[in-house]
């Protein structure tokens, strides 16, 4: 088993950022299966639990302990808690339900199960699904959590060799991220027939559908949990973890739509929405050959980084209120027909009609933006689509493929486009809750969590 030395937590933060509130550092041992809460992030501390004396040790490798733990109230934080100091743990930050307190709980530190690997983790961000997850949105999600579905770290131990998918092996010390999504089975009717991996009925996401009390499955930890079979891939000679960090998940999935939009050269392209997705919607879209590129948005900031990254023009929401200023905006930019293909990228149902009414007859509309249910919005099927003649698609997370590949685009292209500005803030872990906040309150482009 190979074994990479451990180094000191990087808590650097942004000249912006305020500094960290300080916590308590001496932990006790606990059999609770989803961690030992150590404090609210961003909020007052939390409890520490102490082990029962009549209980037996906790191994550094348990994930989970079955054995009942009464956790007392400890409210002075000035007060010890008389047990055993915990010499194998790391933090990590759960959400553990809707609208709580971000909360930092101790964990065992994982270990690597045979074809597996542990992360000492660098970066993770914090992004609009991180809102979602927050606020409710998402059916299905087994609070608590760990969030933080992309990531970057260094790769501390392997249970056994790895080789990525060029067949080059993954080392101890190698700076590597890793595809999100396990346990797609490629067996169903999804994977084998329809083509459609992101449907798969048994598909995982990290920090998303993992729950706390399964292990440190998501990035907002000191160490990320890397189960057999997920998939890690070494970032380029070159490339700035923070460049990287930038795209986040908004790599895949915009390459993703850009794709399913089937831009041609020559196209013109209209983006609706300017968050991370939309905005590498919008690299991809000028990468493929589209000969002008739009995007409406907000709030300026986020249109000012567009523009920097290659967006021909953009129109600010706050500026045009109106929907039918919106349309007539697109229709004067293109002869009156509309655009050859309009990407959706804001999450807000009502961008969908007003999509529509921007696109050229046979162009080709696609909806990536929706990932939660916001509601509904009102078509009308004979102009919004037969009469437009118009392909409407669908487009739901991303495969390995569009994750590979946009890290490669990403290595070719970011000396001229600089993803690295997409990141507005950078928050240590105790501070995950003021990230959330900010990215909730669109106060940055991409928010990222450095433990």
């Amino acid at each position: 088993m190979k074994t990479w030395p451990r180094k000191g937590r990087d808590a650097r933060t942004s000249a912006r950022a305020p500094s960290a509130r300080g916590y308590p550092t001496t932990l006790t041992r606990t059999a609770h299966s989803a961690g030992v809460v150590l404090g609210g992030a961003g909020s007052a501390p939390g409890r520490v639990a102490p082990i029962p004396a009549h209980a037996s040790r906790v191994r550094a490798a348990d994930l989970v302990i079955v054995m009942p733990v009464i956790f007392p109230d400890v409210r002075a934080r000035s007060k010890p808690v008389q047990s055993e100091p915990m010499t194998d743990t790391i933090r990590a930050a759960v959400m553990s339900a809707p609208r709580a307190p971000i909360e930092i709980r101790a964990f065992p530190a994982p270990r690597p199960a045979p074809g597996g690997a542990v992360l000492q983790t660098l970066l993770s961000e914090v992004c609009g699904t991180d809102v979602h997850l927050h606020h409710g949105r998402l059916a299905g999600v087994p609070y608590p959590i760990i969030p933080g579905h992309v990531s970057c770290g260094r790769v501390l131990e392997t249970g056994g060799a790895l080789n990525d998918v060029e067949g080059q092996p993954i080392t101890t010390g190698q700076l590597v991220t890793f595809y999100d999504v396990f346990g797609t089975c490629g067996a169903c009717w999804h994977c084998l027939v329809a083509r459609a991996a992101t449907r798969c009925p048994h598909r995982r996401v990290y920090g998303i559908t993992t729950s706390a009390s399964e292990g440190v499955l998501g990035g907002w930890a000191e160490r990320i949990e890397i189960r057999p079979g997920v998939r890690l891939l070494p970032l380029p000679d070159g490339v700035d973890p923070l460049a990287f960090m930038g795209g986040g998940c908004g790599l895949g999935t915009g390459l993703h739509a850009v794709e399913r939009a089937q831009v041609a050269l020559g196209d013109t392209v209209v983006v609706q929405g300017s968050g991370p997705v939309g905005l590498n919607a919008a690299v991809f879209a000028a990468m493929s050959g589209a000969a002008s590129v739009l995007m409406i948005g907000a709030p300026a900031p986020r249109l000012a980084v567009a523009r920097e990254m290659g967006v021909d023009e953009t129109l600010d929401l706050a500026d045009t209120p109106a929907p039918a200023d919106r349309i007539a905006w697109v229709r004067a930019r293109t002869a009156g027909r509309g655009a050859d293909a309009v990407i959706e990228a804001t999450g807000n149902p009502q961008a969908v009609p007003e999509g529509l009414e921007m696109l050229r007859d046979a162009g080709r509309y696609v909806i990536v933006g929706q990932y939660t249910d916001a509601g509904d919005a009102t078509i009308n099927p004979h102009r919004h689509l037969n009469r437009r003649h118009a392909t409407v698609l669908g487009c739901w997370g991303y495969e390995f493929t569009h994750f590979h590949r946009a890290i490669a685009l990403l290595r070719r292209h970011d000396r001229r486009l600089g993803w690295r500005r997409l990141v507005s803030r950078e928050y240590p872990l105790d501070r995950a809750g003021e990230a959330l906040a900010a990215m909730a309150a669109l106060e940055v482009v991409k928010a990222v969590i450095r433990p």
